[in-house]
């Protein structure tokens, strides 16, 4: 895992999801932490099988699914990037179906005001562009659409409801730099008051964390302090998504899948235990786990996750990550680069913090949702020409989505 940037780490938990089986993460994956009964035991994991924890052997994915018949959350875990990981999403989620038909999915992608709009997709009310642009998918969230295609498709298709979970970004940063009780009373009713306090997950959440490649200034006494900002942030989130859960059954009767980052799912230890916590109803959860290359198994906890399954190494993203964050700001047309780019084909590329778009390909872009739906249309070695304004001088840059020579974790 590369992640350079004090702003990357700012953001780490929320992209954070994905589980390799290399030697420097084999302690987040063999932590004995979680259920009492397993914690203390292993078993080992192949690719292009699935493995139950209770029974710390390899299960066909039919007897999964029967086992899920009794839960009411069913949480399947991603790596946001990871299509594969999609692709065993939708194929539980067919499944279920299948087996129940009253079913519904909960989204981490998205906060509760966009409901709406998840509402009409569910109902055939929009096109795929329609709901692209009424969702704000571009600004909820910074993967590409086609990686969730086909989930979206099963919803409307079969007309499963689909939740938002999330909450507004700005709140979960308002509680990172300065805690629950800052926040103002309607933000405190929109994100109830985390629990943070939790040996099994601060345990956890750490190792993840250190697990990482850490700034240099972040090291001695002010790495504590980045850290507590950092659980309180995850911690936020996973109450919100737990609580945003809970509800959205109550309201709809129905069961449901809860679509999230690994990281909000492992051990049974995030949005699972909390939602647990309130309600005592019985859940699953589903984490893979990616077998690296040259490698025929690798070794987890069984208390990981109720049910583990190994994929293959992906060489890379089907979909390039462009890496730019933009800005915009009230009295200027034109959108801003919020920073310099730290990953994504944009990474050491002619970018700077505080660079106005003039256009890109000859357009220019007042929506920062427009922008991202034309670079989401770009493939590996296509190239794409931004016209800047830096310093009161305007220059191109020709950005070219150049594959990358290996995939790091989690990027």
């Amino acid at each position: 895992m590369t992640i350079k940037k004090i702003t990357a780490i700012s953001i780490f938990l929320l992209t954070f999801s994905i589980l390799y089986g290399q030697e420097e993460e084999d302690k987040i994956l063999l932590l004995k932490i979680g259920d009492k009964k397993l914690k203390d035991k292993t078993m080992d994991v192949a690719a292009g099988k699935i493995y139950s924890a209770r029974e710390g052997s390899q299960i066909p994915f039919q007897k999964m699914i029967k086992e899920m018949k009794e839960s009411e959350f069913i949480y399947v875990g991603e790596t946001h990037d990871s299509l594969p990981m999609h692709d065993i999403q939708s194929k539980i989620i067919q499944a279920l179906y299948e087996q129940d038909r009253n079913l519904s999915i909960g989204l981490e992608m998205f906060p509760v005001s966009f409901q709406e709009a998840l509402n009409k997709w569910s109902m055939a009310i929009l096109s795929q562009d329609e709901f692209i642009r009424e969702s704000r998918w571009y600004v909820n969230w910074n993967f590409n659409f086609g990686f969730y295609e086909k989930i979206f498709e099963l919803a409307k298709n079969n007309k499963i409801p689909l939740y938002a979970l999330n909450a507004p970004r700005a709140i979960i940063k308002k509680i990172r730099m300065k805690g629950w009780d800052k926040l103002s009373e309607d933000e405190k009713i929109a994100v109830p008051k985390p629990e943070i306090s939790h040996e099994e997950h601060r345990v956890l959440v750490r190792t993840i964390f250190e697990s990482m490649e850490l700034p240099h200034q972040m090291k001695g006494g002010g790495l504590d302090m980045v850290f507590e900002g950092l659980y309180r942030a995850q911690s936020a989130w996973d109450e919100v998504m737990a609580f945003n859960a809970l509800q959205s059954r109550e309201r709809g009767g129905r069961k449901m899948v809860v679509l999230a980052g690994s990281g909000h799912l492992l051990y049974n230890l995030g949005i699972n235990r909390r939602a647990y916590e309130k309600n005592r109803l019985p859940l699953k959860t589903v984490i893979c786990v990616v077998i690296p290359e040259g490698k025929k198994s690798i070794k987890v906890a069984r208390s990981l996750a109720d049910y583990v399954w190994g994929i293959n190494e992906e060489k890379m993203p089907i979909f390039p990550s462009i890496g730019l964050r933009f800005k915009k700001f009230d009295r200027l047309d034109n959108l801003v680069i919020e920073s310099k780019p730290i990953d994504g084909v944009s990474k050491n590329v002619n970018f700077e913090k505080g660079d106005v778009v003039l256009s890109v390909d000859g357009k220019s872009y007042s929506d920062i949702n427009e922008l991202r739906i034309y670079l989401a249309g770009f493939k590996w070695d296509d190239e794409v020409k931004f016209c800047l304004l830096r310093d009161a001088q305007q220059i191109e840059v020709l950005l070219k989505f150049k594959p990358p020579e290996k995939k790091g974790q989690g990027s």
